[in-house]
């Protein structure tokens, strides 16, 4: 099964929702864990009205390598760096890593309401999902449908100039819902049907040898995107999938997006521990320097 560009996206957002890993038992509160780090009251944002940047701060802007073109549809590998992934090594008193998720989908009339993410889809249906993260860090979203390859979905050329760096529960909404063409403010369905399997990868650090920003754009500019990972990356991907997650969901569906959800994700606001909270939350086991889950989605 083929999907455009723009369905990549649309599979990240629902396959999203269909957290395979049942909610704790008797073990810590996964929600509670996530929203403690949320301030009290809410800090302060832009009052520009646009959406924030997601380059990484500049003191970890050599972190990646820089890319070349390649006849394969993959980066060169640069020869400084010998491995995909960041530092195994477990920072000191750092906070497991959590991703929280919401997903909409677009009414009669043109609004976002939460839906459930055992929703079926169908053919021109749109979504959009809202993202929020415990801890500062970089998010990839890789995509598979079917036992095809896979392809990197986020960091998009076309979305944040290629950036993917979250701040602490200021979240964002995929895709931009202030983009000026509608293809980007909403993800449609088409036609074709098929599992999904959508790797989100949440991490400390930037991926090495996967281009972003400046890379992501230029790679993009020469080659066909999206971009595909190495078969060394691509392992590496897995083998962190493995690792186990707790997750936690709310049964909040049909209920419309509301002024803070939008205002945060489209001004840069943090969210406090009073506003609403996120429909699912995985969160990693340890002080993991990533996090990895892998959500399936049944498009029919």
């Amino acid at each position: 099964m083929r999907f455009s560009a723009i369905l990549f996206g649309l599979v990240l957002i629902c396959a999203v929702m269909a957290v395979a890993v049942p909610p704790p038992q008797d073990e810590e509160d996964v929600r509670g864990a996530f929203l403690t780090s949320r301030p009290k009251e809410k800090p302060a944002g832009s009052s520009t009205g646009s959406r924030p940047p997601r380059k990484r701060p500049k003191s970890t802007s050599t972190s990646a390598p820089a890319v070349t073109k390649s006849t394969d549809n993959k980066p060169a590998a640069s020869s400084t760096t010998s491995k995909p992934s960041t530092s195994d090594s477990k920072p000191v008193n750092a906070r497991r890593m959590g991703l929280g998720m919401t997903l909409f989908s677009r009414d009669a009339n043109g609004l976002a309401v939460r839906v459930n993410p055992d929703h079926v889809f169908r053919k021109g249906d749109r979504v959009r999902i809202l993202l929020e993260t415990n801890t500062d860090g970089y998010l990839y979203i890789f995509n598979r449908t079917n036992d095809g390859p896979a392809v990197m979905i986020y960091p998009d050329a076309e979305l944040d100039e290629g950036g993917n760096y979250l701040q602490a529960h200021v979240p964002f909404e995929i895709p931009a819902p202030d983009a000026e063409q509608e293809r980007l403010r909403w993800f449609t369905f088409d036609d074709v049907g098929g599992t999904e399997h959508v790797f989100f990868v949440f991490t400390r650090e930037p991926l090495k040898n996967v281009p972003i920003e400046d890379e992501l754009l230029a790679f993009c500019r020469d080659n066909k995107c999206p971009w595909r990972p190495s078969d060394e990356i691509w392992e590496h991907v897995q083998k962190q999938s493995q690792e186990p997650l707790k997750s936690d969901r709310t049964q909040t569906y049909g209920k419309a997006q509301t002024s803070i959800e939008h205002n945060a994700s489209t001004r840069g606001l943090g969210l406090s521990k009073d506003d609403p909270q996120p429909s699912v939350i995985m969160m990693a086991s340890s002080a993991s320097p990533l996090l990895v889950a892998v959500l399936d989605l049944i498009h029919k």
